[in-house]
């Protein structure tokens, strides 16, 4: 997927993301994906710079994780998800802009 984020996939999703203390944003993509390789510099950036501190940051393929993909009802990609403490607390699907996703992502990474 081109990119330095951890990729998770079914065996380590449990631990990556459910078990994971603090904020943990998933980006759920495929490499076939157009608008994927719109957003993975963008959510590189952030995992980089403003998410750098408090939020892991994890991408999943979801053409080799069809579970993980289907338990969290991704119908398109790129969806992002924002887990804590196990839950998902917050989606967004399709290529959005940086301040979009940190206006809607903001009150679930505090």
């Amino acid at each position: 997927m081109g990119s330095n984020m951890l990729e998770v996939t079914q065996d380590t999703f449990q631990d990556e993301v459910i078990q994971a203390e603090g904020p943990v944003v998933v980006d759920f993509g495929a490499v076939w994906c157009g608008p994927c390789k719109m957003l993975d510099p963008i959510v590189d950036d952030l995992a980089a710079n403003e998410w750098a501190d408090n939020v892991k940051v994890v991408k999943v393929d979801v053409d080799h994780n069809p579970d993980i993909a289907m338990q969290y009802g991704v119908m398109g990609v790129p969806t992002l998800m924002v887990f804590n403490a196990g839950e998902m607390k917050e989606r967004m699907t399709g290529y959005q802009p940086k301040d979009k996703i940190i206006q809607k992502f903001e009150a679930h990474l505090a």
